[in-house]
């Protein structure tokens, strides 16, 4: 656990998400047609516009499309111009000893962050060689100990994988498989106020369980919500912004790079 300085207890805590940027080895490399590289550029370029201040930048999995140490370090690249403590959790795409590689020497693989009134914990919802998740007991337990430890702090939990059905009837096999544990676990302390996740490629914001459920687009390629089928949609990529609020509540929005135009290219190297 770490503790970060700023901003004071009675202030908002900005955080920023990006999720899902899906970069290469390659400086060049491309998904369905979309330099994955220089889409989070814009994206994180649009960032440093948008917000003067932000405490914490959570990176919510599939940082890579490759797994490779070369495209974690491009990540890592990218957004060193967000001068805010930095925190990476692992997606289905990602390889988690190359990720950690990458962070040797720094706090991006911490799994819980205090910040102001709030906790960040965040969880590893992978199953190796799977595309679904599924939250292990040791994940469990450590978001039970980061509730039970601060009862007098607000909770935001992050993870990859989707924890509820999103009307997408493709992507439903391969989100979170045991989202029951994590709901009933998070029912048992009432100062969890939010899930934030990524995976799904597009924007979602509910209230279910007791909790604002959130989810956020991709840096790079947008899935088209409400599909049957696997699709893609034309909205531009983004990110999502969260204020933390000291009572507990939660403010947010999306996002996305204005005047983006891109006609996906199904016959490429894709998802």
């Amino acid at each position: 656990m770490s503790s970060l300085s700023d901003p004071a207890v009675d202030a908002p805590v900005v955080l920023v998400q990006l999720s899902d940027s899906h970069l290469v080895a390659a400086a060049d490399g491309a998904m369905f047609g979309l330099n994955t590289r220089r889409s989070l550029a814009q994206v994180v370029a649009q960032v440093l516009e948008e917000q003067p201040r932000i405490d914490l930048l959570v990176a919510t999995g599939d940082l890579s499309q490759d797994g490779t140490l070369a495209s974690y370090q491009a990540f890592a690249q990218a957004t060193q111009v967000i001068c805010a403590p930095t925190r990476w959790l692992p997606g289905n795409h990602d390889e988690p000893a190359l990720m950690q590689q990458a962070a040797q020497g720094t706090q991006w693989l911490e799994p819980v962050a205090d910040v102001g009134a709030w906790r960040v914990t965040l969880l590893d919802s992978t199953i190796a060689g799977s595309a679904a998740g599924h939250l292990a007991d040791d994940q469990l337990q450590l978001l039970e100990r980061a509730l039970a430890e601060a009862p007098h702090k607000h909770h935001l939990v992050c993870l990859h994988h989707h924890p509820v059905a999103i009307g997408s009837q493709w992507i439903e096999p391969i989100g979170l498989r045991n989202a029951g544990a994590l709901f009933e676990l998070l029912a048992r302390f009432p100062q969890a106020r939010g899930v934030l996740w990524g995976h799904v490629h597009q924007e979602i914001d509910r209230h279910a369980h007791g909790l604002r459920l959130l989810a956020s687009p991709s840096t790079g390629i947008q899935f088209l919500p409400g599909s049957e089928d696997f699709a893609l949609d034309n909205r531009a990529p983004g990110y999502r912004w969260l204020r933390l609020m000291p009572d507990g509540q939660i403010e947010t929005g999306v996002s996305r790079l204005a005047n983006f135009t891109f006609t996906p290219d199904l016959d490429a190297a894709g998802y």
